[in-house]
Order: C-alpha cells, then structure tokens, then sequence
C-alpha cells in the first residue's frame, strides 16, 4: 500500500535575494559555492532577484539569468555575470549576450528575450515577494523562516546559514 505513505519531505530551501550588478553578491559567491558543494540536492538553493535603482543594468541582468535557466544552465551564467561585475557595469546587454555566447548558450535567443521582456514578471514577482518580506540589499538569504542580510556584513552568515539548514535537515 505505497499509495498511502506519506510523501518525502521537501528538501530545506534557501532563498537568495541577489543582484547581479553587485559587488556584495560577487563577495557571497564563494559561500554559495561552498553551500551548494556541502548539500548538493539536500539544499535548495533558489536565487532570487532583487535589482537595485543604482545599478541600471540590473533589470536586465535579472531577465538573462532567467533566460539562461531556461536554457539549463542558470547557475553557471549567474556565477559568470557576477564574477565580471565591471565589465557589466561598462557593457550593459551587449555583455550579457556576450557571456551567453561564452557559456555555449543561444545567444540569440538572449538578445530576443531581453528586447520581448518575456522574464519581466518572474523578475517583477521576485522584487515585490523581498520588498514584502522585508529585503532592502543584496545579498539576503531566507532560510527556514529566518531572514539574513548580507549586505552589510558577510561575517558568519554561511555558518548561519549552515546551522538552520543542519536543523531542517534534522527535524526532516
């Protein structure tokens, strides 16, 4: 009678509210490396947008990297973005296309989707869902109901992070 067990507990999920035009967030990159080697498929790590007004090409930054997971490879264009954090800040769409390339994706299908706005709402709904639980920077991480900000300090939020994701694990 498998039908009536009970289903396997969904995986802890950290959320991470990120800006890929920030230099605070190229600072988490190595945390969120480090978390994503510790748990692999124990953890959940969802990115979130949070494009900031002071960075203008931070929108557009957003609707590529969601470009790039529906081509299957969202966290590699992520960490690429956000490791060249200058040359986006020069380059604006022409380097994000260009680090699509780069990475083997469609590039064409990037420049398509940045001018047709078609990741528009999902970025939309990402900055509307953080400013209502009450992200103001990038980075922030929410994990099990505790929400860390990291743009002020990084100190010790990957051992935070690490602790609460061992309880989940835990109490799951």
């Amino acid at each position: 009678m498998s039908d009536s067990s009970p289903a396997r507990p969904a995986v802890p999920v950290l959320d991470v509210w990120c800006e890929l035009q920030c230099p605070d967030c190229r600072g988490a990159l190595d945390d969120l490396r480090a978390l994503r080697a510790r748990y692999g498929d124990r953890l959940e790590v969802r990115l979130r947008h949070f494009p900031l007004e002071k960075h203008k090409h931070s929108f557009a930054a957003a609707q590529a990297a969601e470009e790039a997971v529906e081509q299957g490879r969202g966290w590699p264009y992520v960490e690429a973005v956000l490791g060249r954090v200058e040359e986006l800040d020069r380059g604006g769409e022409s380097f994000l296309v260009e680090v699509a390339r780069e990475l083997g994706l469609n590039a064409e299908e990037f420049d398509t989707a940045l001018i047709d706005g078609r990741h528009i709402l999902i970025v939309d709904a990402d900055q509307a869902e953080g400013k209502a639980i009450g992200v103001t920077g990038t980075p922030t991480y929410v994990i099990g109901g505790e929400r860390l900000d990291g743009g002020k300090s990084q100190e010790g939020l990957r051992e935070r992070v690490e602790e609460i994701a061992d309880r989940l694990l835990a109490e799951g």
